[in-house]
């Protein structure tokens, strides 16, 4: 299962999501640039040394990585989608896509791609923190498959 964070921009939410990938042997995948330096002491004091027991890949920008994965099914989780995560059916090599924090992704991915669900939550509020998604979409896509152990 893999883990695709679009120009992340808070430390603390990527190395949130580092240290969940190395618990669930997720790989993880950054789109860069990144908001900060992989050095951010921020970035360090969560991350601990879990960094070292995932695989974190790193890609100059979307269009490199939608070539390295073209023949993979990438599905965006977006707030716009109106499909529910756990009415939808991954498979084992899905490409999870998260936004960036502060502006999700460009309109034109989100044209570019068929895929595209959500965790629902309070209609008062905008969103869930993106590391909580990545849990929740994870557990769940693990569980379909049998990952889980």
């Amino acid at each position: 299962m893999h883990i695709v964070l679009y120009k992340p921009d808070i430390p603390q939410n990527t190395a949130a999501i580092i240290r969940l990938g190395a618990c669930l042997n997720l790989n993880i995948h950054l789109i860069e640039p990144c908001g900060f330096n992989l050095n951010d002491s921020r970035f360090k004091r969560v991350v601990m040394d879990y960094a070292s027991l995932c695989k974190v890949v790193k890609h100059n920008d979307f269009e490199t990585f939608k070539k390295k994965y073209r023949n993979s099914r990438i599905v965006l989780m977006t707030t716009k989608a109106k499909k529910l995560y756990h009415k939808f059916k991954f498979k084992k090599n899905d490409m999870l896509l998260f936004g960036k924090e502060s502006a999700g992704v460009p309109e034109e991915i989100h044209r570019m791609l068929k895929n595209k669900i959500k965790v629902p939550i309070n209609k008062k509020t905008r969103s869930l923190n993106v590391a909580m998604s990545v849990a929740i979409v994870a557990a769940e896509a693990l569980r379909q498959n049998n990952l889980l152990k």
